[in-house]
């Protein structure tokens, strides 16, 4: 288990003192501004109201992405969230808090609307809806169009070299920061070997990639994947194009369904991050064995219901447009101007199958992304890792003892956090852990530098 982290201040490059600010430095330094990010943010903000003017503290978050979005190419026609909307970026934090999805709902005028819709669940479109209503009221800075490209150690806070780029301009520029908050979120994965290309795509880019596909009379596509993504992606393109044929290719015999009852849920509460967080290695990886189907490669049991209605009553009328191939996984691609030839082979080797489709959909997941590559040779990781996992605090700091900065990990920690790490489940309290644990330091520092002014003033 990873060690408490020291506050150890060392400078040997430039010997300026420590607590000595430099120009174009803040307190935070935010990189990724999803909706994890965006809690956080919120949360500073608050804080920083209640606080006086010399403790308060300063942030910048920085977006890759030109504005805000959140799962913009998977916003579907009735698709809805898989947690409660009290699961939003404060209620479990702050629950009156002017962030909350309830006041959102009565800015918008829509807060009896919704208690008549009798669910917890709203739409996709409207928690985006409110996620970009939250990003646009905050007064922390944000840059957008900013990319992270190196985070090095430099008299004694973090220099953070980003890249902005828009159009033919871009320009480069370094940041400085005490602490610094990495949510960037995840990338998608594709199936070793593939490219993607126009008619290749994962499924979070879905909408935007239909728009450009070529379209013709009697399409057909194919989707690769047995999660919630996957199985959405199937009905939404069924519904959409009412003459094309869609194909399923599930290594699985059929689509499996989301354990979302109250005691598996429980796992999600924040209490239950300190339980997962203390459990022994072998039982952290028994219980992600136990509790994956309550997100990953599972489906919301209305939908599996849904499309297999479909499918019989397609047999009923002879008229098949629906096919699930199961069983079975891409063996073979070839694209050409008109089209993907592509081979479905049966796992057990018993058969394969040949198909000539519009476009594939690749709904295969997402993957974190890779700290060690932002990381430069001034920050030793050799401790920080174990294999490519890093090693994580409680308060999710990396585990980082010769800095006194620290890099914290606002996602992407499932290996010691619990399965929430990587959800909207626990952003508010997530949130809060990671503030705290800055506020704290930040009233160390004060204190040092107090004891430090009494000294010189005695010497005199």
């Amino acid at each position: 288990m990873p060690t408490t982290q020291k506050r150890v201040e060392t400078d040997h490059l430039t010997g300026r003192a420590p607590h000595e600010t430099m120009p174009n430095e803040v307190d935070i330094l935010g990189i990724g501004f999803g909706p994890t990010n965006l809690s956080l943010a919120i949360a500073v903000e608050e804080c920083n109201q209640i606080q006086p003017r010399e403790q308060k503290l300063t942030s910048l978050f920085l977006e890759a992405k030109q504005e805000f979005s959140w799962h913009s190419g998977m916003l579907l026609p009735n698709s809805t969230m898989q947690i409660s909307f009290l699961k939003d970026l404060v209620s479990l934090r702050t629950p009156t808090s002017p962030y909350t999805f309830v006041n959102y709902l009565h800015e918008k005028q829509r807060l009896s609307d919704f208690i008549n819709l009798k669910t917890f669940f709203p739409s996709r479109k409207e928690f985006h809806d409110y996620l970009l209503w939250a990003a646009k009221r905050i007064s922390i800075p944000v840059s957008y169009g900013v990319a992270a490209k190196h985070i090095e150690w430099r008299a004694g806070r973090f220099a953070v070299r980003t890249a902005r780029s828009i159009g033919a301009d871009a320009s480069i520029e370094t940041v400085f920061a005490r602490n610094i908050v990495l949510g960037m979120g995840y990338r998608p994965v594709m199936p070793e070997g593939v490219v993607a290309s126009a008619r290749i795509f994962h499924n979070h880019n879905l909408l935007s990639s239909l728009k450009t596909l070529p379209s013709r009379p009697n399409m057909q596509f194919l989707v690769v994947g047995a999660g919630q993504s996957a199985a959405e992606v199937v009905a939404y393109l069924h519904e959409t194009y009412g003459d094309a044929e869609v194909h399923a290719s599930l290594r699985r015999f059929g689509y499996s369904p989301s354990d979302d009852t109250p005691y598996v849920n429980r796992i999600f509460d924040p209490a239950s991050v300190d339980e997962f967080y203390t459990a022994p290695p072998a039982l952290k990886k028994q219980l992600l064995t136990y509790h994956w189907p309550t997100n990953y490669s599972a489906v919301d049991a209305d939908l599996i219901n849904d499309l297999y209605r479909r499918e019989y009553d397609e047999t009923i009328g002879g008229a098949r447009r629906l096919h699930v191939h199961r069983t079975t996984e891409v063996e073979q691609i070839d694209e050409d101007s008109d089209g993907v030839a592509v081979t479905l082979r049966d796992i057990g080797d018993r058969h394969s199958r040949r198909l000539k489709v519009d476009a594939i959909v690749f709904a295969t997941g997402f993957q974190p992304f890779d700290l060690r590559n932002l990381l430069g040779s001034g920050i030793d990781t050799e401790n920080a890792f174990d294999g490519c996992l890093p090693i994580v605090n409680r308060n999710y700091s990396l585990d980082l003892p010769g800095l006194s900065g620290r890099i914290y990990l606002n996602g992407g920690v499932q290996h010691s956090h619990g399965l929430t790490s990587s959800l909207l489940s626990n952003v508010a309290i997530r949130s809060a852990d990671i503030l705290e644990a800055i506020t704290t330091d930040a009233q160390c520092d004060a204190y040092e530098q107090s004891q430090a002014k009494r000294v010189n003033l005695g010497a005199l």
